[in-house]
């Protein structure tokens, strides 16, 4: 039986989350203890930002929960009924899902989001490297991980831009097209602004950043961003240069005034030249708001920006039920599977017994068969492992077919018992 138990941002604040979280380099170890102290088969942990779950194998139908919950706590030097009301437990059916879920990004704190897909890719083979990975969770990683493939490539959940600093990239694909080569100036280092910034980069886009009253910060933030750093005062041919600019200075007033703009727009050769797309994200606006009557300017302040990306949002969210009908379909799969797993060792051990019955018999006929040629013997074991087979596929069909509604224990030990097994 798999066993889970976690928190997330759906049940804890961020603090409770951060005193458990698992710091890379003691994975390892945290994986050990847990199948020791646990006593569970398997085991394997996802620890991001957002989440922290122990995945586990148990052959015990109760109290494997209880003793992940004391590990999780006991690991970090926490009190149980400190973090207890935090929890969440699931077993079997509910906490396959929920790792279904997970992978496919239904349980993020924004749905859709790719980042979570490689977080669960690392745990599972964070566990494989560490030897606590077995047959059960390999099997839950191989089918989630493709399922969150699919929800991904067959809908529309991680399409349609949903921060800030990604809907800014969007535009400006929209506007350029290709951002290879475009210069992107950026005015000021906000969190979000340079966040832009570092997306428009690793599209191909260069930097320049506008120093302040520190020129060295200019400078140390240019390096970051592998570009260059250039004064305030050359600001207008700066614009004139630039295809996009981010500003984020917190200044208390205008930074980019109308007039600036005009004259960035008139050095580019005027309407007919490149598009010149500026993004706005402070608060107090950098930006004067006349600048967006220019032909040929394109200007998004921050709630702009907000509009784009919660329409976006609600368009993932249309798209999340796509998503989820699937993941439902792969999860009763995987489910059905699982259940017929249980009727295995019941078909191997009855097969065992009937050939074990078939070879006996037939040493007590050779007793009255004489010597048999070759031929004769080739078709003496052909002749009695046929009627095995024929008598064992009812069975085994029925069996199978029992498996995908799962076993009760009374009902494994009568099916054994008819079986003389």
């Amino acid at each position: 039986m798999i066993v889970l138990v976690g928190l997330s941002h759906r049940t804890s604040p961020l603090p409770v989350r951060e005193s458990l979280a698992f710091a890379k380099e003691r994975l390892a170890e945290a994986l050990q203890r847990m199948r020791q102290e646990a006593a569970v088969s398997e085991a394997m942990i996802l620890s991001t930002c957002n989440r922290v779950e122990l995945y586990a194998r148990s052959d015990e139908t109760t109290g494997s929960g209880t003793r992940l919950e004391e590990f999780l706590c006991a690991f970090h030097g926490r009190p149980v009924p400190e973090i207890a009301p935090y929890l969440y437990r699931l077993t079997g059916a509910d906490a396959v899902r929920h790792a279904f879920r997970v992978a496919a990004s239904l349980e993020s704190m924004v749905i859709g989001e790719p980042q979570i897909l490689g977080q669960v890719k690392e745990a599972y083979q964070t566990a494989q490297d560490a030897g606590t990975l077995g047959s059960a969770l390999n099997a839950l990683r191989n089918r989630s991980l493709a399922a969150a493939k699919r929800a991904r490539t067959e809908t529309g959940i991680g399409e349609n831009a949903v921060s800030v600093s990604y809907v800014a990239v969007e535009l400006a694909r929209k506007i350029f097209g290709e951002l290879r080569d475009k210069n992107v100036l950026l005015v000021g280092a906000g969190k979000m602004s340079l966040l832009a910034a570092r997306h428009l980069v690793r599209s191909g886009a260069r930097a320049t950043v506008l120093g302040g009253r520190t020129f060295e910060k200019a400078e140390e933030l240019a390096a970051a961003l592998g570009g260059r750093a250039a004064p305030l005062e050359s600001l207008r041919s700066e614009l004139a240069a630039a295809d996009i600019v981010i500003s984020g200075t917190g200044a208390p007033g205008i930074v980019i005034r109308r007039e600036d703009v005009e004259h960035a727009r008139a050095a580019r050769g005027g309407r007919y030249q490149r598009p010149l797309f500026l993004i706005d994200i402070a608060v107090p606006r950098d930006i004067d708001p006349a600048a967006r009557r220019l032909e040929g300017i394109f200007l998004y302040d921050l709630d702009d920006l907000r509009s784009v990306a919660e329409a976006n949002l609600r368009e993932r969210q249309r798209e999340a039920a796509a998503a989820e009908a699937l993941v439902d379909r792969e999860v009763r799969e995987f489910l059905e599977w699982q259940k017929s797993l249980d009727v295995v060792p019941i078909l191997i051990e009855l097969r065992e017994r009937a050939d074990e019955i078939r070879r006996r018999e037939i040493e007590r006929a050779r007793k009255h068969l004489g010597t048999l040629t070759p031929e004769q013997e080739a078709a003496l074991d052909a002749a009695t492992s046929a009627i095995v087979n024929k008598l064992l596929h009812p069975p085994t069909v029925h069996l199978k077919e029992i498996a995908r509604n799962g076993f009760a224990p009374e009902q494994v030990a009568l099916i054994r018992k008819l079986l003389g097994l």
